[in-house]
């Protein structure tokens, strides 16, 4: 059992992530500032945890760039934290062209100042969480880590600079445990319907804006391109349930607790890909909704494939995915029809 810190801890792939590590005997404290998150996410994590979950979440409202929150987290404590799951960041590659500076401040600067104060307590244990983003254009269908780094967006240069920032601190100095972890596109909800993804305004991604469609929140679904490279000529991706990304959270911080100080970079993806049409066609079969679409000019910065080589994170995390398109599917519809405004922090009336 280790006491960790979870930034960001109350979003999407945060919380969920809070859930499992629970589930495996580990004392949280959660640090959101909620600016695409809600605090009703950690409170219905502990509800799922069981009755003790109250007692080994601490959630602390704050922002990773505020190194006086920091500190009070890593120095107020009887007993150290141990490691860091860091989530906290912006992820929206479509407004990172439009916010280029608040991406770096807040993914980049925020990583450096929460790293600095892990060094001044001595904690030297963090898992990252990165994006198949950094491979932009790749080479390679499905993509390894051993392909190239090349972003072709802001939000994804982001998290390379993080990867290299991280690079550098173990080479610099012993000690260090650190895992990087290139996940490709987190889909579905708990399959209780209790937690699950609730974007504040109108979803960038794929999974939320079909739900809202098929509950009647929202017309129809945009679909950015219709002309790709790809059997149907829609964009091709692959999706990976939240809770096998979770417990692929769980497996990377097994690893660097019980082995040497190391650095692993590794994907946490299925390598089956599916386009957009393959995910409205099947959200319909799991749901019985018709979903309406209409074909909208690409969206800068996206690729044809994205699809992982998950070959590494087998073999070395002893991880891979369990859940199927049609869990994703029907999770995220139990989701969406429990919670058809999300948390209930605000009602979006930008419907379109």
């Amino acid at each position: 059992m280790a006491q960790l810190l979870i930034t960001g801890g109350a979003g999407f792939i945060g919380s969920h992530t809070c859930l499992a590590l629970l589930k495996e005997g580990h004392n949280l404290f959660a640090l959101d500032n909620y600016c695409n998150s809600s605090p009703r996410s950690l409170e219905r994590v502990s509800v799922l945890a069981g009755i003790d979950g109250r007692d080994r979440i601490k959630v602390v409202k704050g922002d990773i760039r505020n190194k006086d929150v920091l500190r009070k987290v890593f120095g107020g404590q009887d007993q150290p934290i141990d490691a860091v799951v860091h989530f906290a960041g912006l992820k929206a590659v479509g407004e990172s062209f439009l916010y280029p500076l608040s991406y770096w401040d807040v993914n980049v600067n925020g990583t450096l100042c929460l790293l600095e104060v892990m060094k001044t307590y001595g904690c030297r244990t963090i898992v990252f969480s990165s994006s198949a983003t950094v491979y932009g254009f790749p080479q390679k269908i499905p993509t390894s880590e051993t392909s190239n780094v090349q972003p072709i967006n802001p939000y994804g240069s982001t998290k390379a600079a993080v990867e290299q920032l991280l690079a550098h601190l173990a080479d610099s100095e012993p000690g260090w445990r650190i895992a990087c972890l290139r996940y490709f596109n987190p889909v579905g909800a708990h399959p209780s319907g209790s937690i699950g993804e609730a974007p504040i305004g109108i979803p960038n991604n794929l999974f939320p804006f079909v739900s809202q469609v098929a509950v009647g929140i929202r017309k129809e679904l945009e679909i950015f391109g219709a002309d790709w490279p790809t059997p149907d000529g829609t964009p091709v991706r692959d999706y990976i349930h939240v809770m096998d990304l979770a417990e692929g959270h769980c497996a990377a911080l097994q690893a660097l607790l019980r082995e040497p100080p190391q650095l692993i970079t590794t994907n946490l993806g299925s390598g089956q890909g599916y386009s957009v049409l393959q995910i409205v066609k099947s959200f319909e079969e799991a749901t019985g909704r018709h979903i309406p679409y209409k074909i909208t000019p690409r969206r800068q910065g996206d690729a044809a494939f994205s699809i992982a080589d998950p070959t590494f994170a087998k073999n070395r995390l002893g991880w891979a995915t369990k859940r199927t398109l049609l869990d994703m599917c029907r999770d995220s519809w139990v989701w969406q029809q429990l919670n058809p405004f999300g948390y209930g922090d605000q009602k979006d009336d930008d419907s379109n």
